[in-house]
């Protein structure tokens, strides 16, 4: 995945930058490794909703570091029944990567991006780039530019 992701960007001409630094999947803690605010970090989750017993659809929230998943907000955009995260098992399948290296990208059909539109402030946003020693620092313009996310609101208070 890190492979295809660094093709895709030098191929859309992005501006990033990789950043090296100790294996660690933890926002709070990597943000700290790579020297930028909590709010600058593209914290990345997988959640499951369903609509109704037979349709379940999968989401790869996008949400700034310092800020809280509001999964009843997914929930309502998806117009859904019930929402949970992930299994960790189905959440990897789905990212292509282990947990704490998942991209803001998605490059499986079943699931869905929202990004909350709060990140999107950034000039620049930091991710794990699917390993834990790896981050890409990469333009905000031309993160939307390549994911094409759908921005909304999916953030909840501490």
């Amino acid at each position: 995945m890190y492979d295809r992701l660094v093709k895709d960007l030098d191929t859309a001409e992005a501006r990033y930058r990789l950043i090296d630094h100790a294996p660690e999947g933890r926002t709070e803690e990597v943000s700290a490794l790579r020297g930028h605010p909590m709010s600058h970090a593209a914290k990345c989750l997988i959640v499951m909703v369903k609509q109704g017993k037979k349709v379940t659809r999968y989401v790869l929230a996008v949400v700034p570091g310092d800020a809280r998943l509001d999964l009843q907000a997914v929930k309502g955009l998806l117009a859904g029944t019930y929402v949970s995260f992930a299994a960790l098992e189905r959440a990897e399948e789905l990212a292509g990567s282990v947990s704490g290296t998942v991209l803001p990208f998605s490059y499986h059909p079943d699931l869905e991006l929202i990004v909350d539109p709060a990140l999107l402030e950034a000039p620049e946003i930091y991710f794990n780039a699917a390993r834990l020693d790896r981050s890409i620092a990469l333009v905000t313009e031309d993160y939307v530019r390549l994911a094409e996310p759908q921005v909304a609101t999916i953030t909840a208070a501490f």
